[in-house]
């Protein structure tokens, strides 16, 4: 078990802030934990469990206990007409679906190359051109940090929602994932329709794509529109695309002809957030340090030394613009660490 004082967290966040923690702990077994969670002096004080840093933003330093997952392993576990993966929560998710791409099990095509770790996908519910996790998702393993006994949880359980899930609440730093295991077909059923995929598969010749051909266009049309959090500090997708009612979609429509949307089951609409941001001038644009990334203007990105102040007051503005405009509040997907 790694145990640090005053750690520097810089390697741990994709956003590249400079700061550090009191301390720093990271498991690589479920006794691991179990002692963590024995320990009251660690989880009475402000604790705050990590993964791979690629959802987060420190506005300065943490002056308490992180947690880091470091339980690896996928275990592979067939039946006749589908197989699970259950996979340590400290496993990079895209070697999970690269993973299942490379052995014939399917379903997660469309969520190549999402940054993060196994247990942050349980945890908001990752999704992407049309698929969320929580399709795959068969149960959560998890430890109870005030008695230190092991738990599982179905999805059902989980009250999964569009990145969301009880997770980010009531069950925030009360269960600590160990475990995930995922459902996946043996049969490829491809899910084309969701923005440019079919035609980026055509442009490049490709009519019947194969699971790692999908794979393959997913990972370069991210790469085309995202940019290297190694390069330029970011982390993805900053916010939630905004789900409205009908009648307020309708009304801003008449105004607005081209507004992008995206219909959803209960008659709500979905409308993407960068879209919004855009048409408020601000893709391209810095404050400070901070900036909106000039090829997607749903991704903040630190231009060099911003601090965390700066990227938090450039996301205020635009959502203090964006709601004067629209009359539609947006919200950071960022888990903003204070």
């Amino acid at each position: 078990m790694k145990d640090s004082c005053n750690y520097n967290l810089l390697r741990h966040n994709t956003f590249g802030m400079n700061v550090k923690c009191a301390r720093f702990l990271e498991f690589s077994t479920i006794d691991d934990l179990r002692e963590i969670t024995s320990q009251r002096d660690i989880v009475d004080k402000p604790m705050l469990i990590l993964g791979g840093g690629s959802n987060v933003l420190f506005v300065g330093d943490f002056p308490g206990t992180i947690l880091h997952s470091g339980i690896k392993g996928i275990e592979l576990i067939r039946d006749e007409d589908t197989a699970c993966l259950r996979c340590g929560s400290g496993e990079v998710w895209d070697d999970v679906v690269d993973y299942a791409v490379s052995t014939g099990l399917y379903g997660a095509e469309n969520l190549s190359a999402i940054p993060g770790e196994v247990g942050a996908s349980a945890v908001q519910n990752i999704g992407a051109y049309g698929s969320e996790v929580k399709d795959l998702i068969v149960n959560v393993e998890a430890v109870d940090v005030m008695t230190g006994e092991t738990c599982e949880f179905s999805p059902v359980d989980c009250c999964y929602g569009y990145r969301d899930s009880k997770f980010k609440h009531e069950w925030k730093n009360r269960y600590i994932i160990t475990y995930v295991t995922y459902r996946f077909s043996k049969k490829f059923e491809p899910k084309l329709d969701y923005g440019n995929i079919k035609s980026f598969l055509s442009s490049n010749g490709i009519d019947n794509p194969t699971a790692r051909c999908l794979r393959d266009a997913i990972i370069s049309i991210r790469n085309a529109k995202l940019p290297d959090p190694g390069i330029l500090g970011n982390a993805g997708s900053f916010f939630v695309n905004p789900i409205i009612s009908m009648e307020k979609y309708s009304a801003l429509s008449a105004e607005y002809q081209n507004m992008p949307h995206y219909l959803l089951d209960d008659g709500r609409v979905k409308v993407p957030a960068g879209w919004l941001i855009e048409q408020c001038g601000w893709k391209g644009r810095s404050l400070g340090n901070a900036g909106v990334y000039e090829k997607q203007s749903l991704v903040l990105v630190n231009r060099g030394g911003a601090t965390g102040e700066e990227i938090l007051a450039l996301c205020e503005r635009i959502c203090s613009d964006v709601n004067k405009r629209f009359g539609i509040e947006i919200f950071p997907e960022v888990n903003i660490i204070r």
